[in-house]
């Protein structure tokens, strides 16, 4: 049996994430651009759950740029506590939506470099929002995509920034903001970091790494 390209794969598994996965929510609760870009810098090393427990919370205070630039950082931090690095995000919080109102005249800016020059927004945290907001072609790397992605051989798995590369490359780009939703969900629900049985799981039963079977 010959092997078959990543490209034929990529084509294959993204068969299977469509069948399970036609429809795929965004799973941050949000109105607009900043409440999104606000929920996703919340998510980093924190649940979507949690969340979106707390944003209801933070945004009853301030769901724009104006409003949270009126607030004490001390007042976002108490909100946001069980979100996790309490202190950082919300002086990201603060500066970033200083930044808004005094630059961009109260909104997030629909540019790459802009939004990861904002504090305390990377890479992925920008990806998101102009994949989920904008709709950008973009593809966030999360650690379930980034783990999955080594799972099924699209990528070496030496540090995020090579695997988004690598499955830019073989994945088609008008494909690339809903995959990677529906890569997240199937990595939650079937394939797990802990407890994962391979010869059951959808993909990796077929485009499995062969170390998983060992």
């Amino acid at each position: 049996m010959s092997r078959i390209s990543k490209k034929e794969k990529a084509k294959a598994i993204a068969e299977i994430l469509e069948e399970l996965y036609p429809v795929v929510p965004i799973p941050l609760n949000h109105q607009d651009p900043y409440t999104l870009l606000v929920a996703v810098l919340l998510s980093a090393q924190c649940t979507d759950e949690r969340v979106n427990k707390v944003t209801p919370h933070l945004f009853a205070l301030a769901d724009n740029p104006y409003d949270m630039a009126e607030q004490t950082v001390e007042d976002i931090e108490t909100i946001i506590r069980p979100c996790g690095l309490a202190p950082r995000k919300s002086q990201a919080i603060y500066g970033l939506s200083n930044i808004l109102v005094e630059k961009y005249g109260g909104q997030v800016p629909r540019d790459m470099d802009a939004l990861e020059a904002l504090p305390g927004v990377g890479h992925k945290t920008a990806s998101v929002v102009m994949s989920q907001a904008f709709g950008v072609p973009a593809f966030p790397v999360d650690t379930h995509i980034h783990r999955l992605a080594y799972r099924w051989t699209l990528s070496t798995g030496k540090n995020v920034e090579k695997t988004e590369a690598d499955l830019k490359k073989v994945f088609p780009k008008e494909k690339w903001n809903k995959l990677h939703l529906q890569i997240i969900y199937f990595g939650r629900e079937y394939c797990p970091a802990r407890g994962h049985n391979p010869k059951e799981c959808p993909v990796c039963s077929k485009y499995g790494r062969k170390s998983l079977f060992k």
